[in-house]
């Protein structure tokens, strides 16, 4: 059990079989710091050595170390282990290097050849990523020197006391990254399987057993009415209570993102009230990430759309709004989107080629069983990203508490 601690120089959460006192140290004096060098770049070669460049930050910035670019020419080393830390814009990101490699300029890298102890100032280093921003100097860009990464000040407890704390946050960190994981694979397989749905390869039958009636092929318009959403400028309409305004960016795969909606005047709506969405309208990105597509539900009744494609079903008993929604966002869809899109800069999906658009469309007993069936995948994989977003947040109190 870890219990809170009130003495003075040591963390808030402290596991209650230590009572020995901390030391503070600097960085350097209980690591080797290697800052990078980045060799010519005439010296890169796909057979050489592996070399992590500033390049590189985004895949720190995840926690992995995978060489962007190989050299002829060795410059400074890193060995399988040592903590690889950005120096240059961001500074501060930080992982465990997976390679014997070396480091260019805007990376160094920090090793402990005590095991635990490393990985103690791993987790450390961690704690401390956002903290870096007092240390940046540069105009063009931030970095931080080699004396300020060696004086960086730390607290430590003895040897066994940090193997603890670094093995239970690793073992947090092991959680994460297992429900990372599982997001990932449950994402690529709801994806596969809309693949066979939406090519027929996977059929459903009914209750009884039977199988259902073959599918139809179907024009849009034959289904349903579609227009475009406002297209104004509305700026001096915009108040902090009113009705919601759903813009390209506030829509997703099969969700709306609420929480960021702007709102209009009710008299502005009012003068655009042949424009409204209703419950069960379907709302797709007309630019950005095109062909993405939402429904509307009962809170967002009655919103405005704002360069959004909307469709409105006919006849809910030929198709369903989840159905047609969660064809809209298929792969076959997108792709059609994507290949109907137009514009030099930022591509636009115009309402003339939505329109173009043919729907396969099943019996309404086997749209009912698709749609459930995917929301439930959704679902499932919405409950382990939440799972993951907690256990993020859970170890970042944990980080904060447990280091001075």
């Amino acid at each position: 059990m870890i219990e809170m601690s009130e003495v003075a120089n040591i963390p808030q959460l402290r596991f209650p079989e230590f009572g020995d006192n901390w030391e503070e140290k600097k960085l350097g004096n209980v690591t080797s710091i290697v800052m990078g060098q980045s060799p010519d770049s005439t010296s890169y070669n796909s057979n050489g050595i592996g070399l992590y460049l500033i390049q590189g930050n985004a895949d720190i910035k995840k926690r992995k170390t995978l060489p962007r670019v190989w050299t002829d020419t060795p410059t400074k080393e890193c060995k399988v282990g040592d903590i690889i830390m950005t120096v240059r814009a961001p500074v501060g990101a930080v992982a465990k290097s997976i390679h014997n490699a070396c480091i260019g300029r805007g990376v160094c890298a920090i090793r402990n050849n005590q095991h635990s102890v490393s990985n103690y100032i791993y987790q450390f280093l961690l704690s401390f990523e956002k903290k870096w921003v007092k240390f940046e100097q540069g105009s063009t860009f931030t970095a931080v020197n080699t004396k300020d990464v060696k004086s960086l000040k730390l607290i430590l407890p003895p040897v066994q006391e940090q193997t603890k704390i670094a093995a239970f946050l690793t073992a947090v960190d092991n959680k994460i990254e297992q429900l990372s994981k599982k997001q990932a694979l449950l994402g690529s397989w709801k994806k596969g399987v809309m693949l066979q749905i939406f090519s027929q390869e996977i059929r459903f039958k009914a209750d009884d057993g039977s199988d259902f009636p073959d599918w139809e092929e179907k024009n849009i318009v034959e289904l349903a009415k579609t227009s475009i959403g406002l297209v104004t400028s509305m700026t001096p309409y915009y108040v902090d209570k009113g009705v919601p305004l759903i813009r390209n960016n506030d829509i997703f795969q099969n969700k709306i993102r609420k929480e960021k909606l702007i709102r209009l005047d009710y008299e502005f709506d009012q003068l655009n009230k042949n424009r409204r969405l209703f419950t069960n309208d379907i709302v797709t990105v007309h630019t950005g990430n095109i062909g993405a597509s939402a429904v509307i539900d009962e809170e967002l009744n009655g919103c405005q759309g704002f360069a959004t494609l909307n469709t409105r079903i006919k006849n809910q008993n030929e198709i369903s709004s989840s159905f047609l929604c969660w064809y809209y966002n298929s792969t076959r869809n997108i792709k059609y989107a994507l290949s109907m899109a137009t514009g030099d800069g930022r591509s636009n999906y115009n309402l003339k080629d939505f329109n173009k658009a043919t729907i396969p469309v099943p019996s309404l007993p086997e749209q009912t069983k698709i749609a459930a069936f995917l929301t439930a995948a959704d679902n499932k994989i919405e409950q382990v990203g939440k799972q993951f977003d907690e256990s993020k947040q859970f170890k970042k109190a944990l980080l904060q508490q447990m280091f001075v």
